[in-house]
């Protein structure tokens, strides 16, 4: 039975099992029950209601596909190689974390693993280890609605354990664990009542766009996400560059935020089970990934200081003033240009790890264009529209899967 809160979502997809040239194992090529063309788990356009997957899975396709997107809170737990289909048997850790999760739980369709699906949110941008996969966009499941026994039949919130699971057995210990350094460097919004320096917002502004990726910083302080996969990845992106100038300010880099191009009404919506916002809980990342400061000038250096009614430039003043405000302020600008490189480097690491996932599928997808387009042109020259012989096994194939249950 698959849950009520998931049938009601526009979200579905069906799927069809196809083996590439070249290649032993199949793969599940996305479909849309629309246009029978091929679905994308970034185009809502393709995706549409359960009952009329269903439909088209039960005439033409293998199954049905749920696609996980940014717009819910839905993140689901790939489980594979770890139940004997003979017996339902599940492996040890496959069964330690079906019971902690404690959430709607169905056999895949293999019948060698499991998936489980939980509302929530990953606390990180690894999304596999080993035989355990975890998803929240971007992706689609395959639905069969064999529900394993003794677990619940609907989707339960679960961001704290989703949150263990993850760390146990997906996070690698390189990652920076956003929650526990943020606890140490900083409280919460709205906690902050006294700013880390006398800068006005003007000031702020004025220098970050004038550092040297000042272009970058105006495109999003202006509202634009050209150049990322998503609002909210652009959303990071400015709170980081933020972060970096209001030297970890949580309640500044939230007054200015909303103040920018890219404030949108998701950013006051709750998303967590702890009561957290979706922007509280950006910008408790954005500064978790933070590794440098701006550091302002200081201009009572007793020091440096020099007197009023000399006319010499004293050692160390070289250019006057505003000479070493110039000089002080490029190194800030530098130590932030390596600071975004690194990040940049890991977040290349972590597109290269999640593209890698979809190579095949995207390989399944060019590879069954190319044949409908062959099919296409084969009909224009005979002009006749001839069943495929081999659909009728595949649809009793499907039929029988389906039979006698009214909800998958």
């Amino acid at each position: 039975m698959i849950p009520e809160v998931l049938r009601d979502c526009e979200q579905w997809i069906c799927w069809r099992e196809e083996v590439r040239d070249g290649q032993d194992k199949p793969t599940k090529v996305p479909v849309d029950p629309q246009t029978g063309s091929f679905a994308s788990t970034t185009d809502p356009t393709t995706w549409t209601g359960f009952e009329t997957a269903r439909a088209y899975a039960l005439a033409e396709a293998d199954g049905l596909g749920f696609v996980f997107s940014e717009t819910d809170d839905f993140v689901g737990v790939d489980l594979d190689d770890c139940r004997e289909p003979e017996t339902g048997a599940a492996g040890d850790l496959a069964s330690s974390i079906i019971q902690r999760l404690d959430s709607y739980t169905e056999v895949s369709p293999s019948g060698t693993g499991f998936h489980v699906i939980v509302r929530g949110s990953l606390p990180g941008d690894r999304n596999r280890k080993g035989n355990v996969e975890m998803y929240e966009t971007a992706r689609f499941f395959t639905v069969t609605g064999e529900h394993v026994p003794e677990t619940p039949t609907e989707v339960h919130d679960r961001t704290e354990e989703l949150a263990a699971v993850y760390h146990e057995f997906v996070h690698e210990p390189s990652e920076v664990s956003e929650d526990a350094d943020y606890v140490v460097r900083k409280p919460d919004i709205g906690a902050n009542t006294v700013r880390s320096d006398d800068r006005t917002n003007e000031d702020l502004l004025e220098q970050a766009r004038n550092a040297a990726n000042g272009e970058k910083f105006q495109r999003l302080w202006n509202g634009s996400t050209a150049g990322y996969e998503s609002h909210s990845e652009a959303d990071m992106a400015l709170c980081c560059l933020l972060a970096f100038w209001t030297r970890g300010d949580a309640g500044w880099m939230d007054s200015l935020f909303r103040d920018s191009g890219l404030m949108r009404p998701k950013w006051n919506e709750v998303h967590y089970a702890d009561g957290s916002t979706y922007g509280a809980k950006t910008v408790q990342r954005a500064i978790a990934r933070t590794s440098e400061f701006y550091e302002p000038v200081t201009n009572t250096d007793e020091s440096t200081a020099t007197d009023p009614d000399s006319t010499e430039t004293p050692p160390g003043h070289v250019g006057g003033e505003q000479t070493r405000q110039r000089a002080q302020t490029n190194s800030a600008y530098i130590g932030e240009q390596n600071r975004l490189l690194r990040q940049r480097v890991c977040v290349q690491e972590a597109t290269i790890e999640r593209q890698a996932d979809h190579i095949e599928e995207l390989k399944a997808e060019l590879d069954a264009l190319r044949t409908t387009l062959a099919d296409r042109e084969e009909q224009l020259k005979t002009s006749t529209d001839r069943p495929d012989p081999s659909s009728a096994g595949i649809v009793n194939r499907v039929r029988r899967r389906f039979r006698g249950d009214s909800a998958k």
